[in-house]
This record gives C-alpha cells, structure tokens and sequence, in this order.
C-alpha cells in the first residue's frame, strides 16, 4: 500500500503534521497517519485484527487539504494534459504556433539558492517554500498561467520535456512547480494581528495589514536534471555548445489541487544551491573540478511550434 503525507523527513512519526513551514493543511495529518492508516494495517498483519481491507493508494491532497483513496497508483480518472512554455512568461493550455526561445546567463559562482535568505543548515520545510525571491532572478525562468477559472487537480509524475541549448558542454536543468496564490488570498496559518493604533495628527498614516501568503508562490515539486545524462545515465554525453538537445525526465509524483483563482507556474534554472552540487558548466568528472573550472554558460529554452518545451501533469 503506498501512502503519500505532506511532511518532511520523518514527520509522519512525530508532530502533528498540521503544517509545513508557512503552509497549513488544516488538520493533523501526522495524527491522523498513525491512527488511522498505519495502527490498523500493523493490528492486521501482525495480529490478524480488522477487515485488511486497505487501498492500493491513500494520499493526502495539498489544496484542498483532504485524503484520498485509490484502486490504482496515479489513478485513471487521472488523464495526461499538456501546458505549454510561451513567449513573455506564458504558460499556456494551447501549443503556441510561432518557435522562439528565452535565454539566461548561468554563473556556477553566483548559484541560485534554494531559499530566500541566510540560513544555517538546510531548511527542513524548503519544499512549500516562497519562490518569489527565485522569480526575480535574471538567471530564472518563469512561465505561469493566467489565474484558473476551476480548480485544476494533478495526481501522479510530472512529466518534463525541454528543448535547450547551452554554450557549455555540460549543464544543469532544474524544473519547479508552484502554485501562485492570488494577492488577496487571507492568512489563514496565524492569527489576525492587532489593530494598529490610529497615527498622532498630521502623522502619515499606518501601513495596512497584508496577509504574508497573498501572491506567495508555494513550491510544490522541483527536481534537478544534469544535462550530461540527458542519453543515458550509464554514458553520459556532452553538450555540442550552441546546438539545441532535448531534455526529458519525470518530477516525482504529487497529490495536489491548484484551485480557482490561483496560478500554476513552472521556473527553470540551471543551479539550486545546496541541494544539488554545482555543475561546473564543463563536461568532466566533477568532483575533480578546481575553482578554475567552473564557467559561466548562457542557457537556451525553445518554445513554440512541434517541438516546442512542455510541461504534462496527470489531470483529474
């Protein structure tokens, strides 16, 4: 039986698994994981107690924040739709006609972060992080949709399908999903502060109170691709510099509605630092590299036309 939470390392064993970082999930997953999932199927096996009567998938699903049981891992009512990448940031529901491609300058000493701001250690709850520090990056790609008319709900992989290019002969691509909240969206993970105190005479006035999670984009799945492997991962390949190549992988599965109102946005860098080691942007043995090694490479994304990059999510 597969189960699939909304927590970090461990958290299913401990806490109560109502958040993860800035998101709340309503209820006490953790809680409800060990009381109502994992406690009957051990009473079951290892003491023949209860019916045995179990799903072949039990997954918590993000955004509308209830479990879900299934026959079958993704679930058939779950078909295959394609999105997209656009010209200026789109990303859209229709193949566009006209090719075209963005372009970035990948620095190996200038990493993109996998958060926002200094910290000591890695952040256990980085992956509902807010985005919007990457999305201002010059060396970040962002597409996202116009916000949704309906809820739109994704069970299973995420199937990646990039045409790109680089100078280099060897490159990362990393891919990340994330779901874009709407500007007014309320805060519903801490309480309302207090009023503010109305300003002396001829003082300017208070700023408003504005909900931290309005416009916060919430990483929903990211994954890192290293281009050399692009043929295979027994042998890897360069890079021709300069010639486009195509990148195809999965990002691991997810149980997760982006609801009406909100935006599905996909961002494309070329480093996440430190999750993934730094590519030196060269083809070699990496761990080998010296300092002198690591190169900057200008990336290409293609869009548009037949063979445009595209983004296909298992839609309910």
């Amino acid at each position: 039986m597969l189960v699939v939470g909304p927590w970090n390392h461990g958290g299913f064993s401990r806490g109560d698994g109502d958040r993860l970082g800035n998101v709340n999930f309503g209820s006490k997953t953790a809680l409800y994981y060990r009381e109502k999932i994992e406690f009957p199927f051990f009473s079951y096996y290892l003491k023949a107690k209860g019916d045995g009567k179990f799903p072949k998938a039990w997954v918590f699903q993000t955004g509308m924040n209830q479990w879900r049981r299934f026959d079958a891992w993704p679930p058939p009512v779950a078909k295959p739709t394609t999105v997209f990448l656009d010209a200026k940031g789109k990303l859209s529901w229709q193949q566009p006609a006209q090719a075209a491609f963005d372009e970035y300058l990948s620095d190996p000493n200038k990493p993109v972060p996998y958060v926002g701001r200094v910290l000591m250690g890695v952040l256990n709850t980085y992956m509902t992080e807010d985005q919007r520090f990457a999305a201002t990056r010059p060396d970040v790609l962002v597409y996202k949709t116009e916000p949704l008319d309906q809820d739109v709900t994704v069970f299973g992989p995420i199937a990646v399908d990039l045409k790109v290019s680089t100078t280099g002969t060897d490159s990362d691509f990393d891919v990340k999903v994330i779901d874009v909240y709407p500007g007014n969206y309320p805060d519903f993970n801490n309480p309302a502060p207090a009023p503010a105190p109305a300003p002396a005479p001829g003082a300017p006035a208070a700023a408003s109170n504005v909900s931290p999670m309005g416009g916060y984009q919430q990483l929903i799945r990211g994954e890192p691709f290293r281009g050399k492997f692009r043929k295979s991962f027994e042998k890897p390949v360069p890079f021709e510099p300069g010639k486009p190549d195509r990148i195809t992988f999965n990002l691991p599965d997810i149980a997760h509605t982006f609801r009406q109102g909100h935006r599905i946005m996909v961002q494309i860098q070329s480093s996440w630092f430190p999750l993934t080691d730094r590519n030196p942007q060269k083809f070699m043995d990496i761990p080998k590299a010296l300092s002198t090694d690591f190169v900057k490479a200008t990336e290409r994304v293609y869009f548009g036309g037949t063979e445009g990059s595209r983004i296909t999510l298992r839609v309910e």
